[in-house]
């Protein structure tokens, strides 16, 4: 009698299949978790990623009717808002001190606040508090993001912050009081003198007022504190620890401030005097006609200043010279100090590129300053940083010219490049400036402009770090020379 096989390598078959389709499912498990945890443990996308849920969340609250003044923020209004404040850039799409009741601006001011100090170090100042310890990951997050060598602890650091962050807006509000309380009454003046000391020192730029601060370009008391302020938040928390430090001053004391230190202030120095003669001999028969010597010199020290960073403005842009409107567009882009509340490539970029070019030029192998010599690794960050930044606003301004003057002729759209490029580089500096097209711009404008404003707030080269696969190569490929220049 012939016993038919076939039911019994059926089921084996089956048995087969199933043993396979578990594996494979295993697998993918075993491949998911390895992708959540290299996400997970790795800083720079945890920083991104933060400030991505922390914009939303922005977006979300703004939008509801509780924070409106009369109707409802469109949420793609409310998404360009909570990513100015977050990003703490300035560009609004809308009036802020219109459309936003009281609600509507404590979240407003709680985002800048947010977006100045940084998710990160919040999230570890509350664990400190609450006597947790930090893990590998946060510590990294903390020291790559306000040191230059890891050379102090992130409870320090963020204790330290914290600490600069108060006092020093403390006593901006304190003198802005001084002048809107007269003018506006005890509990408002306090509460606009707060806003306005929180949005200087995160150099965020947002104002209760509709033409932002020009109706207090003569005034000595606001213009200095607001520009005080805008220094501080832009010169970098560490740089302020170590001249705290070093409290009371002595020549041998300042002579062992740390290199990074030393080229902060030479450079910031250097571009505020730049930024001020510039503007000031450029508009002295323009935007600063009407003003006296004295309050054309306050006006031109403090859109130097605001330029960089912030993006107040006491003088209206719309009406600068051309020549003006190119310095204020690469002031924008160098920006700040490196672990400030400001955006840019960096005045340490800056001055390394330059330091580069003049060592180059006159023969010296290596880059020097202050009788020490910049590292190889800083110049070539320093340069992907530029050519990374040039490319960003290059595109961004090739799409905003498609989105915003597409089928316009020539005529038409006269003037565009320039309007596009200055609310792009504002936009990468996170600096707030405007010619007055942010509130024009279509939906798809508003959605590149908020990238670019959340790009040029973590950083360019952050942003590429993270969203990269690092692998190393097996092997290399032999060298050839090509001619350049």
């Amino acid at each position: 009698m012939k016993i038919s096989r076939r039911p019994l390598s059926n089921n084996l078959w089956r048995l087969k299949t199933l043993v396979l389709e578990i594996k494979n499912k295993e697998r993918l498990k075993a491949r998911l978790k390895r992708r959540a945890k290299n996400i997970i443990h790795d800083p720079s996308r945890i920083l991104v990623l933060s400030f991505l849920g922390i914009i939303l969340l922005g977006a979300f609250l703004l939008s509801l009717p509780i924070s409106a003044e009369n109707k409802n923020v469109s949420f793609i209004d409310a998404l360009f808002t909570s990513t100015s404040a977050v990003c703490v850039t300035g560009l609004a799409t809308i009036d802020v001190g219109r459309e936003f009741n009281l609600f509507g601006e404590i979240v407003l001011l709680s985002l800048i606040q947010i977006g100045g100090l940084g998710i990160m170090t919040l999230s570890i100042i509350f664990m400190m508090m609450a006597g947790k310890r930090l893990s590998l990951t946060e510590k990294d997050v903390i020291q790559d993001t306000y040191t230059h060598g890891g050379q102090r602890s992130p409870a320090t650091i963020a204790k330290e912050v914290l600490q600069f962050t108060l006092i020093i807006e403390g006593i901006g509000a304190a003198l802005l009081a001084c002048r809107f309380v007269p003018e506006q009454g005890l509990v408002k003046g306090v509460y606009s003198a707060v806003f306005h000391s929180v949005s200087a020192f995160c150099n965020a730029g947002f104002a209760l007022f509709s033409n932002s601060l020009e109706n207090y370009k003569t005034d000595w008391i606001v213009s200095l504190t607001i520009s005080s302020l805008i220094i501080l938040g832009g010169i970098g928390f560490l740089v302020l620890a170590e001249i705290w430090r070093r409290l009371p001053y002595t020549r041998e004391r300042i002579r062992r401030l740390s290199l990074h230190t030393k080229l902060v202030f030479v450079t910031t120095a250097i571009l505020i005097i730049f930024g001020t003669v510039s503007i000031a001999f450029l508009e002295w028969e323009n935007t600063l006609a009407e003003l006296a010597p004295c309050h054309k010199i306050l006006c031109a020290y403090f859109q130097s200043v605001s330029t960089r960073t912030a993006g107040f403005n006491t003088i209206p842009i719309g009406g600068m010279t051309g020549v003006s409107l190119l310095i204020c567009i690469l002031l924008m882009f160098i920006g700040a100090c490196p672990g400030s509340c400001a955006g840019g490539v960096k005045t340490t970029t800056a001055a390394t590129l330059t330091l580069l070019a003049i060592s180059k030029l006159r023969g010296h192998e290596y880059t020097k300053i202050f009788c020490r010599t910049i590292p190889n690794q800083s110049i070539t960050r320093a340069i992907n940083v530029v050519l990374i930044s040039m490319t960003l606003v290059g595109a961004s301004v090739m799409l905003l010219l498609i989105s915003e003057f597409k089928g316009l002729s020539p005529s038409e759209s006269q003037g565009g490049l320039m309007t596009i490029l200055f609310e792009t580089v504002s936009a990468f500096g996170t600096v707030g400036l405007s010619m007055g097209i942010t509130s024009k711009l279509t939906v798809l404008g508003k959605l590149i402009i908020s990238g670019v404003m959340f790009i040029g707030r973590l950083g360019p080269l952050m942003i590429a770090i993270a969203i990269s696969r690092k692998s190393q190569a097996a092997f290399f490929y032999a060298e050839e020379n090509i001619m350049i220049g």
